[in-house]
């Protein structure tokens, strides 16, 4: 099988290794994944959204009357606010440091390339200028080092913790710090990158820290603050302080709760659109971002403008007022003609999307094959790299590409005098007589939010040639800095890429045409159509663009292009977001399931190799099933062996029903069976003979294949109750797979609380004496419960019996073997589960099912399975 390597030396073997499925050649060892694909990891964790129902939760519920379900409430409205205010202010703090260095720098910079340029010792001003952002960078990237999981914008990883993902210390306090410090050094630093993505993490962070009054950073700081101890709890708050910090970031509270819905949520919830109309935890959401927004505002207003209370400024990103002149009745916004350019600009920027993601993705492998495994100090310098070839373009192309262009005056058509006069302050004159600027440098040594105002607003035009070697630069710059180790956002580099394109087209249709247009709406459009085909969002990213030009006459305009670009971009490959969560192999539900997989079932993909736990089980079996699995939930479950044989003697329509009943009901025994029939089936001579077994307890010969032994090993079942029912080498499936009546579930970190605790009574002993946990000292170890090896089993004896069934849930949310996948997805990411029974018609637990039998790799290759096996 060796030559399977290569189709061209033999091309027989390579035939007979494709019929066979993804379950086969991970048994041989023979699993050849293509080179592009990577499959979801299943060492990532869910989080346990749904409620454990359980004795102590249910004590809590009794006790619980109006006066303390106001105070519950209340307490929640506190934090909300609070981390909508939080949220503000460190939006606040790294708007102040990013533009109090750049100030430093262009000021410094820009003397020097005015008096170089007359004494010739503009390299000087290059160095000066180098010196500046790669210390910045330098700074940025060392702070990622300490703190891998601050790099890039966030989005991704907090998109995967609202789908149920648990992603190792993403919303940890080190994790802050270091994104929140070096996001400003990576913007100071002159790479194209935003703090916008950063700032939406940042907020998630908060959401998540401020409710828990604790955190790992501090280890010996601990309140006692009994709320909100649940991932339920933990992960609403992590959406409510995304919507913050988008709102934040844009001055955009409403797009700011749909964007933390439309491309963080695992489920579509009222309690994540509005926090909203009829229920009070509907209104957090709402609440935190419009908290975050005008705080944001207030201090803003009152820093750049002295003018406290005036709220001026709703975001870090602002992109001024589309308006025409009052004397000027023949200027329109936009109109049904422009439309059709529109839908046009959508398409383009849909097709130049799917290209930066598809350059982007092919970066971030060659950075995870190449860079990632070496040192560390290696990712250090690849972003000074970076820092370098960018800050010498930015230098070359301003100083010797650019053109000089006249001023434009404070009587213009399409502007405000003031708002002209604004702009026009932060032309660049580089090279240029009075009265003119270069257009490049007005773009390139401006920071990017004032690039962005330049397109939309700057009535002076700038060169075609100047904007397609400023998008082109641009563009490949941006797309080999994003995934870099900085924090490093994605929608501002994306907005001014595309007001660039826009600008362009605008200038094509004004001058070379000459239509009578605004050019300010076609840079708009054109930022919105690239940022679409690059992120992939819609309703959210219409809402945020609309709150942000504060003009609803864009509406329409917005979603057109953005739906259009969506859709194009979608036909190649999918946003950047969902591209770098796949690279992480993090296992991502979708919205749905293709229409195809409805012909696989609940018994195609779960599980039926259980570990599973006895309602009073001995400490030993515990402890064993704890070291020796990496499972987060056990079934607990009694035998049900030879119980109706009884019922089988005498009554004849008592024994047909029966009979029915057996034929018809699924077991763990006969869908085993059936999956090492379908397994023999295979044309692969290794596999033909796998499942066959071994008749009248005869053992096996010497040349016994070694997959048979392997598949033997995987169902082993874990130490038993009663040592006499210890694996036996003539058990038959029935014996392996016997039937199991459900009771319910209970988790690992509750088992390994009672053993610490020392839950447990002696066999002389009634369960009645075992001692009892209230769900405050269940929940006391959250988020971090103790480990299973930290307990020290000398205190405890082996032989003492622990009652699970206080603790567990019997109310767990399950489905039918025959259930269609569909259904079993939609009740599954509707409900935020975590684990999900399969139980049959009488009672009898035949498998179970987490997000890994959910994955969209996972089905393709049980729906190729199944057609092969048909």
């Amino acid at each position: 099988m060796a030559c399977c390597g290569s189709c061209v030396c033999c091309p027989c073997c390579c035939r007979d290794g494709e019929s066979r499925t993804p379950e086969e050649l991970t048994i041989l060892g023979e699993t050849r994944e293509p080179e592009d694909e990577i499959l979801p990891r299943k060492d990532y964790e869910s989080l346990d959204y749904d409620r454990c129902i359980n004795e102590p939760h249910i004590e809590v519920l009794e006790g619980i009357d109006n006066k303390k379900a106001k105070k519950y409430e209340a307490i929640k409205w506190i934090l909300v606010f609070a981390i909508g205010v939080s949220t503000g202010m460190v939006g606040l703090f790294v708007d102040f440091f990013v533009r109090l260095f750049n100030q430093l720098k262009f000021n410094v910079v820009g003397k020097s390339v005015e008096e170089c340029s007359e004494k010739g010792c503009l390299a000087l001003s290059l160095l000066e200028l180098l010196a500046f952002n790669m210390t910045f960078v330098f700074i940025a990237s060392l702070l990622v080092l300490i703190e891998p999981v601050a790099g890039g914008s966030g989005i991704p990883e907090i998109k995967s913790y609202l789908n149920g993902v648990k992603i190792p210390g993403i919303v940890r306090l080190r994790t802050f710090l270091c994104k929140a410090i070096g996001v400003l050094f990576a913007v100071s630093g002159g790479l194209f990158v935003g703090k916008e993505g950063p700032m939406i993490h940042s907020g998630a962070i908060v959401g998540a820290g401020l409710p828990q009054f604790q955190s790992i950073t501090f280890r010996k700081i601990h309140f006692n603050f009994p709320y909100f101890r649940s991932d339920r709890d933990k992960r609403d708050f992590v959406s409510a302080g995304a919507a913050a910090g988008v709102a934040a970031a844009f001055g955009a509270p409403i797009g700011g709760t749909l964007f933390s819905l439309e491309e963080g949520s695992s489920f579509w919830n009222q309690a994540l659109t509005w926090k909203v109309v009829s229920d009070s935890s509907n209104r957090c959401n709402l609440f935190c971002s419009m908290s975050a927004t005008f705080t944001l505002n207030f201090f803003r207003s009152g820093i750049n403008f002295n003018k406290w209370g005036s709220f001026q400024l709703p975001g870090l990103l602002n992109f001024g007022e589309f308006k025409c002149s009052n004397g000027d009745k023949n200027c329109h916004l936009w109109t049904a003609v422009d439309l059709a350019f529109f839908v046009a600009m959508g398409f383009v920027g849909g097709l130049l999307g799917a290209l930066f993601n598809c350059l982007n993705k092919r970066l971030s492998k060659y950075r995870m094959r190449n860079v990632h495994p070496k040192a560390k100090f290696m990712r250090v310098l690849e972003s000074l790299l970076v820092s370098m070839v960018t800050t010498v373009v930015i230098f070359v192309a301003s100083m010797t590409l650019g053109e000089c262009r006249d001023l434009s005056s404070p009587t213009s058509n399409n502007t405000t005098s003031t708002q002209v006069t604004m702009v026009n302050s932060t032309i660049k004159q580089f090279f240029c007589p009075n009265k003119t600027y270069n257009d490049m440098a007005t773009l390139f040594f401006n920071p990017q939010e004032v690039a962005i105002n330049q397109l939309f607003h700057q009535d002076g035009t700038f060169s075609p040639v100047t904007l397609t070697i400023f998008f082109t630069l641009y563009f490949l710059l941006a797309c080999w800095t994003y995934g870099v180790s900085v924090p490093s956002g994605l929608f501002v580099p994306s907005l001014l890429c595309g007001a660039a394109f826009g600008r362009l087209v605008a200038n094509v249709l004004k001058i070379n045409i000459g239509m009578d247009i605004y050019s300010g709406t076609f840079a708009l459009i054109g930022a919105a159509a690239f940022l679409g085909g690059v992120v992939r969002m819609t309703i959210s990213l219409t809402v945020i663009l609309i709150e942000s030009t504060n003009e609803i006459t864009y509406g329409l305009p917005i979603m057109v292009t953005l739906m259009v670009a969506k859709w194009t971009g979608d036909f190649f490959n999918k946003g950047i977001y969902d591209i770098h969560i796949k690279l992480r192999g993090v296992p991502l539900l979708e919205w749905e399931t293709e229409v195809e997989m409805d012909k696989l079932t609940a018994s195609d993909i779960m599980e039926p190799n259980l570990t599973y736990v006895y309602p009073h089980t001995r400490i030993q079996s515990l402890v064993s099933i704890l070291r020796t699995t990496v499972h987060h939930a056990f079934p607990v479950v009694t035998e049900n062996r030879d119980n109706e044989k009884e019922f089988m003697k005498g009554n004849i329509l008592i024994s047909n029903n029966i009979r029915f009943k057996k034929s018809s009901v699924l077991t763990r025994a006969g869908e085993q069976r059936r999956r090492c029939q379908s397994m023999k089936s295979y044309p692969s001579s290794e596999l033909r003979n796998v499942c066959d077994e071994q008749l009248g307890g005869q053992p096996a010969g010497d040349n016994q294949d070694i997959l048979e032994q392997m598949l033997e090993r995987r169902h082993t079942p874990y130490p038993s109750l009663y040592p006499v029912e210890s694996p036996s080498e003539d058990w038959t499936m029935e014996e392996r797979f016997r039937p199991l009546t459900f009771h319910g579930l209970v988790l690992r970190s509750q088992l390994v609380t009672l053993l610490i605790r020392g839950v447990c009574y002696a066999e002389n002993q009634s369960s009645a004496s075992q001692p009892r946990l209230s769900y405050a000292e269940m929940t006391e170890d959250y988020p971090r419960f103790p480990d299973i090896h930290d307990l020290d089993l000398t205190l405890l004896s082996p032989r003492m019996i622990v009652d699970v069934t206080p603790y567990m849930n019997p109310s767990p949310y399950t489905v039918s073997p025959n259930t269609h996948v569909s259904q079993v997805f939609n009740l599954f990411r509707t409900m935020g589960l975590r684990h999900l029974p399969v139980v049959n018609a009488v009672g009898e637990i035949v498998g179970i099912i987490t997000r890994h039998n959910l994955t969209h790799e996972f089905l393709v290759a049980k729906l190729r399975q199944h057609y092969i096996t048909m």
